[in-house]
């Protein structure tokens, strides 16, 4: 059975995994939600990569996973310490040397979102509940309005310090109702930058809350 090190979103909490932890568990699988406390401005990305190779220990078979945010922490964990697969959850998939602040532009994610605003109606302003809250139910989405870090700017100015993914297994798992990075916009990167074709299922941004045992079949 293989160990999965969960790396959460911009925000770093670990809670977003709660409900993929216990599916992997029961399947007989081991899992380890990593808590980054991504609002304290004193950590980026070397700290973040850290916290994780320190959360991963000696296990062995691991799968690395990460969502959103978190796709810049995996590649650079992956530079370290090769894992047994990784999947990338709506995430940003970097290129080497690449900082999150290039990113957005580097890919256009802020015009493919406006695309798909105009596309369905949105008139594009920015709100949690249009974004990353509109398919969670109604106690998850209060749970998950009523905190969440705010992430400290430190790690948008930084280097992804990794020169190439490793030689291993890696999927992209896309949210077809992701409206912050849409789908057809993720599934492009996937191919542009890691000559994937992504894996696109039920879901938006924060598909591991939305759609856990859908995610759940995927990383398995």
């Amino acid at each position: 059975m293989s160990t999965f090190i969960l790396i959460p979103g911009a925000g770093g909490e670990a809670w977003y995994w709660s409900k993929v932890v216990p599916e992997l568990q029961r399947l007989g699988h081991a899992a380890v939600a990593v808590d980054i406390e991504e609002d304290d401005p004193s950590l980026g990305l070397p700290e973040y990569a850290q916290i994780v190779l320190d959360a991963m220990g000696d296990q062995r078979d691991v799968v690395l996973v990460g969502q959103s945010l978190g796709g810049f922490t995996a590649a650079m964990v992956a530079a370290r310490r090769k894992p047994l697969r990784i999947v990338l959850v709506n995430a940003m998939i970097p290129l080497p040397g690449e900082t999150p602040g290039e990113w957005w532009d580097n890919t256009g994610s802020t015009q493919a979102r406006a695309a798909a605003d105009e596309r369905a109606g949105r008139d594009g302003t920015f709100d949690m509940e249009t974004y990353f809250l509109h398919d969670l139910g109604a106690d998850t989405k209060a749970e998950a309005a009523s905190g969440g870090r705010v992430p400290a700017d430190t790690p948008f100015g930084q280097t992804c310090t990794f020169t190439t993914w490793p030689d291993v297994a890696i999927r992209v798992v896309v949210g077809a109702d992701d409206r912050f990075f849409p789908a057809d916009f993720q599934c492009r990167v996937a191919k542009e930058r890691l000559g994937v074709e992504a894996i696109v299922i039920p879901g938006g941004h924060l598909v591991a809350l939305s759609n856990p045992s859908g995610l759940v079949e995927r990383l398995l």
